[in-house]
Order: structure tokens, then C-alpha cells, then sequence
């Protein structure tokens, strides 16, 4: 028997995500990418300024960029 797994942090929100502004998770992914040097709370703002995401799912998304990161 196996135990279906649901993804937990950041990850967690990649369906809603997904479904809410139409895009893959890569897709914001390549967008912060495209801006080294800016800190978390700086591309939180960028997405939400920007893009109009909203606090948590912008902050799932970098949390999860720069932990992939390294940073």
C-alpha cells in the first residue's frame, strides 16, 4: 500500500498557484531568475507589483527559488 504524498512549504502552494494566474511554476521561476541581487522581500514586491500576485503565493514562489538557489 502506498501513501499518496502532498508536497509541504513553499511547494504547497505551486497548484493554486498554477490554476490562479495561468502560468507554471517554471514560468515564475525563469522570471526571478531574470533578477539577481535583489533579496526575498525585494522580489516578493517585484511579483506583486509587477505581475499582481498576492503576498503568499509570491513569497512561496521566492522562498522556493532561492532555496533552490542555494541562497
Amino acid at each position: 500500500m502506498t501513501e499518496k504524498t502532498t508536497p509541504k512549504g513553499p511547494a504547497s502552494y505551486f497548484p493554486s498557484i498554477e490554476k490562479k494566474y495561468g502560468q507554471p511554476v517554471a514560468h515564475w521561476l525563469g522570471l526571478l531568475s531574470g533578477k539577481p541581487g535583489l533579496k526575498h522581500m525585494e522580489l516578493v514586491g517585484w511579483l506583486k507589483a509587477e505581475h499582481g500576485l498576492g503576498h503568499g503565493h509570491a513569497n512561496a514562489l521566492v522562498a522556493h527559488h532561492l532555496a533552490a538557489r542555494g541562497a
